[in-house]
């Protein structure tokens, strides 16, 4: 019973620990060069920064795992309050953001290991690596959203979270519209790569919190009748 309720609470938490292993990992990788950055930028921060983008990826390719965990839990959670189109929802959108992110993190990898010995390459992958924190506001809204309609309609959450749940859906689903050449709303701008991204995960982080005390709730109330 013991490891049960344990691995319970962990994996209903991952979603903290896949908030709180991303800013780590953001902390070490550091701040990647812009959109037609200089060949010098370039290759002063791939290659110059080589072991710290490496010792990034590791907490980052964690965290990612921990994301696919507690979309395992929210399913889970979300098939036992009646609401399995929801989980299937949350599975399907956790596993598609994670796997998104982890080809993310390959392409800075690439190009830490290939050095400045293809420049024109290097600054090509490095745009594609911007416009892909657009496109990955799709999968990620989709897991918001999933979080967010599957506990209202299960009774968890009131209507007020629910509201600030749609708003998080909305304003995350913006961040994939943010095509513009440069500036506030470009691919490398402020809202693609951390307004959007940091709404939701705030939100994972409040839904992870939510569940693992839910969880701790119904176990204790389950050792009080026995």
């Amino acid at each position: 019973m013991y490891g049960e309720r344990f691995w319970e609470r962990l994996w209903r938490s991952a979603g903290i620990q896949f908030v709180v292993l991303s800013i780590i990992a953001s902390v070490i990788y550091g701040g990647q060069p812009k959109l037609g950055s200089s060949p010098h930028d370039l290759v002063s921060f791939y290659d110059g920064d080589r072991t710290r983008i490496l010792i990034a990826a590791i907490f980052f390719c964690l965290a990612f795992l921990n994301l696919m965990w507690f979309g395992a839990a929210l399913r889970s959670a979300l098939h036992d309050a009646g609401q399995g189109g929801w989980g299937a929802a949350a599975t399907a959108s956790s596993a598609a953001t994670a796997a998104f992110l982890f080809v993310l993190m390959m392409l800075g990898t690439g190009l830490a290991v290939t050095g400045s010995a293809t420049v024109a390459f290097m600054s090509g992958l490095n745009d594609v690596h911007w416009a892909g924190f657009v496109i990955l506001c799709f999968p990620l809204a989709m897991f918001v959203m999933s979080s967010a309609f599957g506990l209202w309609r299960a009774g968890v959450i009131s209507n007020r979270f629910f509201g600030v749940g749609v708003a998080v859906v909305v304003l995350t689903l913006l961040g994939g519209t943010t095509w513009a050449r440069n500036g506030f709303w470009a691919p490398d701008g402020m809202y693609s790569h951390l307004i959007a991204p940091v709404l939701a995960n705030v939100w994972i982080a409040v839904v992870s919190g939510l569940l693992t005390r839910g969880a701790s709730t119904t176990r204790g109330a389950a050792g009080s009748v026995g």
